[in-house]
């Protein structure tokens, strides 16, 4: 029995090794006897393949069906699929199985569980096991940092990197990778400095990071040289680097050292090949990332949203679903970066159809409550026009960042619900967080749209007196847009010049001479546009509003002139675009196209209508 035993294990982690998880788990249902090494085996062989859903459902069999006792190796690689998943309520319930066990005092147990608090967004929860464990090693001090970092809680981080009896590899790389996640790059810089002065070695994590560092912040000379620094050191042919190097040629926007570094590099990653189908989105060679997609030897989610996110970035939200939908028929499992692209992809579109079915997905998985997917699904439903549909999805977000009262309080403005914006934007304060300059131009247009110059007044003061944010050209904008809609042309065109002198040009007296066709004001008008023409010579507007301008004022002959003008110029008007959704179909119709698939259905319904109208 007990060579069975060993044998039968041994090909199970070897079959899960290979890729063969199916066949393993085959096997080990098989067994008619299982004893706890072979559970272990099977849990840790799941977590390693990141399956963690079938991770903790084994265990609640193995503790609750086989009733058979855990061990430290049970607990660490449950808690690793608790961690991975981030799926703290399990998490909690498999420590309280751990205290019950009487394994509070194993190290790797500890370490498993301060980990798992950490990557569960739960830093003080983690730091309480550390505070109990009476033999700490470099793992533990190194799991308590993340869980502060990971939180960007750096201030924390940086007392707890400064206690460590012994700063590990590890424990610097942890700070400098936070760090560039949010593109600090000169304190990355400060960290590698004091990292050679303490002689630790650096490795791929490390250059890794500093050139993400680099990427987030678009540092191209920083990112020029910590490539130098790599290809010196000796870490060119190491894949994280490498793949980190090809990374920020995309995200800096430079295709020619894009495919220099990517036609260099010998071993060729799942991460390489998703970072070539990116940097071509970027540059907006559709042709190419499709190729590269379809060579690539394995496409995982990353792989598929790669494609979505730029078929988007290039004006193809039609194609961005349909890759989704062929994602969907491949087996993958959507994540939540997935599920917010194609959203976008439907808010663009404005099909509501698609939007409620992408919005079913993200609730069977369990994503509908994250910020990124919820968003994505206020915005949707805002520019879909289902407004209740907006607020639900806002209220089921369970952790609202300052994007997703952002994105409420725009699509209560875009519905004309001034009221309710200005009572989210006060629920937003009193939550504790800060507005920025996006939460204040939708303010402002939400006024602007409604009337309410008073309160749009006293918001744009608030901006740099209360909240610390100087006005930027679209707050300006919105404020001249508001005056003018209001009939305050003087002063609108007051404020307009007075930001002149700050660079703000342009939009603002856009914004003036929109509203002068509005109130028939041809004087102002045609001074506003001479100033116009002298900023952008290519603006259609410019030309057409002055042209409407001349028409309402039933002065033909300078209508005419600004027409030929326009021509002389080689301005054109952009045409008039609209769809509809049926049947989970979209039908584009652009004005003066002749290509609409039913154009004879169509011209037969219009002129039977036509017809009943005129013939009652």
């Amino acid at each position: 029995m007990g060579s069975y035993l060993v044998h039968t294990t041994s090909k199970i982690a070897a079959l899960a090794k290979s890729g063969r998880v199916t066949h393993a788990r085959k096997l080990f249902d098989e067994m008619p006897h299982r004893d706890t090494v072979v559970w272990n085996t099977m849990l840790t062989c799941y977590t390693h393949l990141d399956l963690y859903q079938d991770a903790l459902l084994l265990f609640h069999e193995m503790t609750g069906v086989s009733n058979t006792k855990p061990d430290h190796y049970s607990f660490t690689a449950t808690l690793s699929a608790c961690a991975g998943s981030c799926k703290l309520c399990y998490g909690q319930s498999i420590h309280a199985l751990v205290v019950s066990a009487g394994y509070c005092s194993s190290v790797p147990v500890n370490n498993a569980l301060i980990d798992m608090y950490a990557k569960c967004f739960s830093p003080c929860s983690a730091r309480k096991v550390f505070e109990e464990i009476e033999f700490r090693n470099h793992v533990s001090w190194c799991s308590l940092l993340f869980a502060y970092v990971h939180t960007n809680q750096f201030q924390v981080a940086q007392t707890v990197f400064d206690s460590m009896p012994n700063k590990v590899n590890i424990a610097w790389n942890t700070m400098i990778a936070g760090h560039a996640r949010h593109g600090n790059v000169d304190t990355c810089v400060d960290l590698f400095k004091k990292m050679m002065v303490e002689s630790c070695d650096q490795d791929q994590w490390t250059y890794s990071a500093l050139m993400n560092a680099s990427a987030e912040s678009q540092q191209y000379c920083v990112g020029c040289m910590v490539h130098a620094c790599i290809v010196k050191k000796g870490w060119s042919s190491a894949v994280e680097a490498s793949n980190s190097i090809l990374s920020f040629y995309a995200q800096i926007g430079s295709p020619a050292d894009v495919v220099k570094m990517f036609e260099s590099m010998k071993a060729l990653t799942q991460v390489s090949w998703n970072a070539i189908i990116d940097a071509q989105m970027k540059i907006g060679d559709t042709h190419k990332a499709v190729i590269a997609f379809q060579q690539a030897p394995e496409k995982n989610v990353i792989s598929w949203t790669s494609m979505m996110t730029g078929y988007v970035r290039n004006g193809n939200a039609e194609e961005a679903v349909g890759y989704f939908v062929n994602m969907s028929k491949s087996s993958l499992r959507p994540d939540d970066f997935s599920l917010g692209t194609v959203l976008h992809a439907c808010s663009v579109m404005a099909t509501l159809g698609h939007g409620k079915m992408i919005h079913s997905l993200a609730i069977v998985h369990g994503f509908h409550g994250y910020a990124y997917v919820g968003n994505g699904l206020v915005n949707m439903y805002a520019k879909c026009g289902d407004i209740g549909g907006s607020k639900q999805a806002f209220d089921d977000i369970r952790e609202k960042d300052l994007v997703s009262w952002n994105t409420m309080l725009i699509a209560y403005g875009l519905h004309g619900w001034g009221e309710k914006a200005l009572k989210i934007y006060e629920e937003m304060l009193a939550s504790g967080l800060k507005a920025d300059k996006v939460t204040f131009i939708s303010l402002l247009m939400t006024c602007s749209h409604l009337g309410l110059i008073e309160k749009g007044w006293a918001l744009f003061k608030s901006m740099s007196r209360v909240h610390g944010i100087v006005p930027e050209t679209d707050h300006v904008a919105c404020m001249v847009d508001m005056l003018a809609r209001g009939g305050y042309l003087e002063e609108a065109r007051e404020m307009a010049n007075r930001y002149r002198t700050h660079g703000m040009i342009g939009r603002s007296s856009e914004a003036v001479f929109g509203a002068c066709y509005a109130h028939g004001d041809v004087l102002m008008g045609t001074e506003l546009v001479g100033e116009l023409s002298m900023l952008e010579r290519e603006c259609e507007m410019s030309y057409v509003v002055l042209s409407n301008l001349y028409c309402a004022s039933e002065k033909w002959k300078e209508a005419e002139l600004v027409r030929k003008q326009m021509a002389d110029y080689g301005v054109k008007k952009t045409p008039g675009c609209s769809w509809i959704e049926v049947k989970n179909k979209v039908s584009t119709f652009v004005a003066g196209s002749s290509l609409c698939e039913y154009k004879e259905e169509i011209s037969s319904i219009i002129y039977l209508l036509e017809y009943q109208l005129k013939n009652p």
